[in-house]
């Protein structure tokens, strides 16, 4: 079959995508990814030859910086491009709400690639959470459907009516990166939602940065913290507080910004900065990893036994901070202003070995996992249980067509073939019997 991976073009989106993709490929399956220009070396780097998101009128939609204001843009960039390839399926990232407004609009399966953990609201359960993370849960799951139907009015499809208020948001299914024990104890997914594992890509690491940044870190002879920042949310940076840990303590830091704006190391302190495509063989070098919760910097650590420290800011950080020092594998850092002594505390506590025995049991749970193997059983099945729904259905390279559809032609879209729009209730075709359960700056 033919698919169209059309995630953000963010690392931490496009690189598991990318993952499930060569998976894909592997069995015999065609795969284009659809990204913005900048990230074309990248998905060569993949094996594929990039679809430039520009040509098909998709500027600015697949950054996630922007990905709550180009849902419609996205959409009609996604149409072209799924048309042109006749694609019989899509793999998107977990906000692409453009992506999914396509894949109805196409009548096509679309398989969304999520966090490390759930954010919206549990099937069941979960009630226990404290600070009132079930009702953030609630907001957040609120605060996408409002997103998610505005992208649709502004993409000129019609609204729809839905048994559950999630399953716009779940696609074919939601496949979500990390494993159960991130997750509040007895709380239920939802149908539709699973745990694959991580889905591990990144580029090749540049042999000479690696060897320049190994020779240094060796010469100062500290203890490696690997720091992945992300994004601030208008908050406080972490520098002050990284500047006072790592100016005359134990500990020496190789911080990557990620998305965080710009660095402030202060001149005495044991820290470099580097902005690199690549992390795994950086974490590798270090001894434990800082990160403020966003799920590539944490699954990589796990899945390499690293303990970690979480300073958690904004939007989906506190939950996974919260998560993974719930389950025994992270400890919390202070992330604003403050004594050195605090943030040297904190590193000296993961680094010390009392994590150790979790770390490991977590680290060899995640890479025992399906995690893009499984993702593409998902896909594949997806795609399998929609053709069984209408088998006779003719399949033009711009849609499946059966009774239950009324034609329609997307807003925007050059074309005189009519493309069918689902009406009424949807229910997600991943009812398959298979059980499907990284980047810098990204999720």
């Amino acid at each position: 079959m033919n698919v169209l991976l059309c995630p953000f073009s963010d690392a931490g989106y496009l690189y598991p995508a990318l993952a499930v993709g060569r998976r894909l490929r592997r069995r015999g399956h065609a795969v284009f990814p659809l990204v913005r220009p900048g990230a074309a070396g990248v998905v060569g780097e993949a094996g594929f030859a990039a679809l430039d998101a520009h040509e098909y009128g998709g500027a600015r939609a697949f950054s996630v910086a922007w990905w709550g204001e180009t849902g419609a843009a996205q959409y009609r960039a996604v149409v072209r491009a799924a048309r042109e390839v006749r694609a019989d399926a899509l793999v998107t990232s977990i906000l692409c709400h453009g992506a999914l407004l396509a894949a109805e609009a196409l009548d096509l399966p679309v398989v969304v690639l999520g966090f490390a953990a759930h954010l919206w609201t549990y099937g069941r359960g979960g009630e226990g959470e404290r600070h009132g993370r079930a009702a953030m849960r609630e907001q957040r799951l609120l605060e996408l459907l409002r997103r998610y139907e505005l992208a649709r009015e502004r993409a000129g499809l019609p609204p729809r009516r839905d048994r559950r208020r999630d399953l716009p948001l779940i696609g074919s299914g939601l496949l979500l990166r990390g494993d159960p024990a991130l997750e509040h104890p007895g709380a239920e997914l939802p149908e539709g939602v699973r745990h694959v594992g991580p889905c591990p890509w990144e580029p090749a690491a540049d042999p000479a940065a690696l060897h320049w940044l190994t020779a240094r870190v060796r010469r100062i002879g500290k203890p490696v913290v690997y720091v992945h920042l992300g994004r601030v949310f208008g908050g406080e940076s972490m520098w002050p507080r990284l500047n006072t840990t790592f100016t005359g303590g134990p500990f020496q830091a190789v911080v990557e910004r990620g998305r965080s704006g710009e660095p402030r190391p202060a001149p005495v302190a044991d820290v470099v900065v580097v902005r690199e495509p690549w992390m795994g063989p950086l974490i590798e070098l270090s001894d434990l990893v800082l990160t403020n919760g966003t799920s590539s910097p944490v699954l990589a650590a796990l899945m390499r036994e690293k303990p970690l420290a979480v300073a958690p800011i904004g939007s989906e950080q506190p939950l996974l901070s919260e998560a993974c020092v719930r389950a025994g594998v992270a400890v919390g850092f202070p992330p604003g202003p403050g004594p050195a002594g605090d943030g040297v505390a904190a590193l000296g506590t993961a680094y010390a070995g009392g994590l150790g025995e979790r770390v490991r049991a977590l680290g060899a749970r995640l890479n025992a996992s399906g995690g893009a193997a499984a993702a593409a059983d998902a896909v594949v099945a997806a795609a399998s249980s929609e053709r069984a729904v209408a088998p006779n259905a003719a399949h033009t390279g711009a849609a499946h067509t059966g009774a239950a559809y009324s034609g329609a032609v997307p807003t925007g879209v050059a074309s005189t073939m009519p493309v069918p729009v689902r009406g009424g209730a949807w229910t997600p075709a991943l009812d398959s019997p298979v059980d499907v359960g990284t980047g810098r700056g990204g999720p």
